[in-house]
This record gives C-alpha cells, structure tokens and sequence, in this order.
C-alpha cells in the first residue's frame, strides 16, 4: 500500500526549534520531540535553536511510519499538495523541488513551459519535468507566489558568513541550501570563526 496524507493527524506544530539539519529539523512540543522534513526555504526560515517557531505540517502515513513534512506557510503546503498529485512526484521530490525554485520560480517555470528550470531539482529528469507540466499547466495560476510570512526571513549574510556562501555557490550548492548550515556553523565556530573552518564544517554537513 502506499503513503496517503492524512489531513487530520497533525497540521501545526509549535514548540521550540531542537536541532536543524540540512533536509529536516526536530521541533520540541512540551518535551516531545518530532521530526518535521522540510524544504531549505522553510529551514532557512526558521530561527536557531533553541527559538520557539511554528510549523504547518502534513502528516504522510504510510504502513511502516508516520511522517511529517513541514511549511513555513500555507502557500508552500498547497505547492507540495498540488506536486505530490503528479504520478512519480513522491514527498521528497516535491520536497526537492520546493527548495530548488520559490513559488514564483515554480509557478513561472510551469507558465513558460520551462523544463529546463524544473530539471534543476534534485529527483527531476526530463520525462518527470514534461510530465509536470503538462499536469499542472491549467493549475499553476491559481496557485499562491508570495513569500513566506508566517516566518522571519534569514537576515543578509555578511562578513565571513558572505565569504563562505559565496565559496558554496561557485561549488556548486544553492543560498537556501548553504545559508542555514553556515549560520549554525558560524554560531559553533564563535569568536574562533575563521573562513576556512567555516567551509569545511560546511561541507561536513552539506554532504551528509
């Protein structure tokens, strides 16, 4: 049997931000610890732990686990509805593509038949990407573009932290990917921060 969602098991989550990873983060609900994947525009979004945050959540159950998968707001919940109707567009695709393109990007690439663009998310290949568009051409309009206010957006990085983002982006990896890990990077390192140790404690946990 596969995964269905379960509209009614867990929408909301607000607690205190426990640890934040690449690919998820553990929110702390009076001692109770869950488990919330998420897109690196939602992680990027939330605040470094251990600050009290509020996370939307949709509950996938499938016959071995319960897993949830959370959003900084609304808008990003209905794309990750909408991407996981498309056949071959599991929970971490749609995951996948949410980090790569923002809602406009999304919604844009759809608009302009862009496969190009929807092949950068990880999971994505040509056949996937024509698929998407072909699906969801007549529903993407309606679908929202804006930010993500139900969250602080991550503050401009400078200094060292610009430093390191920019040494990330000519390897390769995506501001919404890299930002977060090098923040929480930077706050380990403290007053010892230097660009180097930065970059490498980076890769560790970008490559995990």
């Amino acid at each position: 049997m596969g995964a269905r969602f379960g509209a009614g098991v867990i929408a909301l989550l607000t607690g205190l931000v426990a640890s934040l990873e690449p690919d998820r983060c553990i929110i702390d609900v009076n001692g109770v610890g869950y488990l919330v994947q998420a897109s690196t525009r939602t992680l990027a979004a939330l605040p470094a732990p251990p600050a009290a945050a509020r996370v939307l959540v949709e509950t996938v159950v499938r016959e071995d686990a319960i897993l949830l998968f959370g959003f900084a707001d609304p808008g990003e919940r209905d794309w990750f509805r909408l991407l996981t109707t498309v056949q071959g567009v599991g929970a971490k695709v749609a995951l996948g593509i949410l980090s790569a393109l923002s809602a406009a990007e999304l919604a844009g690439a759809i608009a302009a038949a862009d496969r190009g663009a929807l092949t950068r998310a990880p999971g994505v290949g040509p056949k996937l990407a024509i698929r998407l568009l072909t699906e969801l051409r007549d529903k993407a309009g309606a679908m929202p573009t804006g930010g993500m206010p139900g969250l602080p957006q991550p503050v401009p990085a400078t200094g060292l932290a610009a430093d390191a983002l920019s040494a990330l982006a000519n390897l390769g990896y995506r501001r919404a990917e890299a930002q977060p890990v090098v923040e929480r990077a930077l706050a380990a390192a403290g007053d010892g921060a230097t660009l180097d140790r930065l970059l490498r404690a980076s890769l560790r946990d970008l490559v995990k």
